[in-house]
């Protein structure tokens, strides 16, 4: 049984009143200088105001601060003791208040995760690692694949996602990157490899595409069709890579973007062909939280990865 003629009170309990921040650089000079007189000429005020703000300092501190000795004052054992406290607590408010100091990209120390798909890690991560291994020591990149993108991974897990964008919500910034078209790359030696790649010619040789969701059907059978023609895709595969080694070892087309046809034509003996058609560029940008929009570090990533991009200007 309850028995309800007694109950626990508790304290109600208010909101802790900040005091007044605007005392802190009063309480310094008065315990730096040891004199009302000594802190007003610091201050660059009155004697008369900072008497008043002894006062005030006083009353927050439940303690005098400064009494009278002989012709001059001397500090209570409690103002000896917040001395050294006063003058750190200033000189961290002034460093949290301060603007930031320029960047020094060589002293930073951080990882950077970016999310990109294989042709753009190799195209961009390419010279953006041989300018991080140059000019920032302390930085390391962690480049992730492309998958179930959510934008809402910015905000805490990746510091830029690099591609196509889809539509943003407004805590997202973006940057345009450039536009690449997609070309043809073929083995050097293949049977067709030597001729001028018409239009005939590219719809009946067998093709290569890379979809990362594994899809056959592209635009370029939608214009192909508008033609009167069609083509036959032997193979999807998941990255542009993985199709020009597959085009390496047969005698079909790989269809991948131009700047990674370069970069694989400089490495494998393949020849890169214009695709004998009229297809849309695709727009490559760069996405970050509004959270890093002013980080100075930041800042120095996304300028390089848009120098790296071909892009000159800041």
């Amino acid at each position: 049984m309850i028995d309800h003629k007694f109950r626990l009170l508790k304290p109600e309990l208010t909101p802790m009143q900040l005091p007044d921040m605007n005392l802190l650089p009063a309480l310094d000079a008065l315990l730096r200088e040891g004199s009302v007189t000594g802190a007003a000429a610091r201050m660059n005020v009155s004697a008369s105001a900072m008497s008043r703000t002894l006062g005030r300092l006083r009353r927050v501190l439940g303690d005098p601060l400064l009494v009278p000795a002989g012709r001059g004052l001397v500090l209570t054992p409690r103002a000896l003791e917040l001395r050294p406290r006063a003058e750190a607590a200033l000189v961290g408010a002034l460093a949290a208040l301060r603007p930031a100091d320029p960047l020094d990209i060589a002293a930073v120390e951080r990882r950077f995760t970016l999310r990109a798909n294989d042709s753009l890690a190799l195209v961009l991560g390419t010279a953006l690692t041989e300018r991080v291994a140059r000019e920032a020591p302390g930085v390391q990149l962690r480049f992730l694949p492309e998958g179930d993108e959510d934008p809402a991974d910015l905000r805490d897990s990746v510091d830029l996602d690099i591609g196509h964008l889809p539509d943003l919500p407004p805590d997202v910034r973006s940057r345009p990157i450039g536009e690449h078209r997609y070309v043809t790359v073929a083995r050097r030696d293949a049977p067709h490899a030597g001729e001028p790649l018409t239009l005939e010619l590219f719809a009946a040789t067998p093709q290569i595409t890379a979809s990362r969701r594994g899809r056959f059907h592209s635009v370029v059978d939608e214009r192909l069709a508008d033609l009167g023609l069609a083509r036959r895709v032997v193979a999807t595969v998941g990255t542009h890579i993985t199709a020009c080694f597959l085009a390496l070892g047969s005698d079909a087309l790989a269809l991948v973007p131009g700047s990674v046809a370069v970069r694989a034509a400089a490495a494998m003996p393949l020849v890169v062909r214009d695709v004998p058609l009229s297809l849309p560029p695709v727009a490559t940008g760069m996405a970050w939280h509004v959270r890093l929009d002013a980080d100075p570090a930041h800042r120095w990533l996304r300028d390089a990865v848009a120098l790296a991009g071909g892009d000159e200007s800041p």
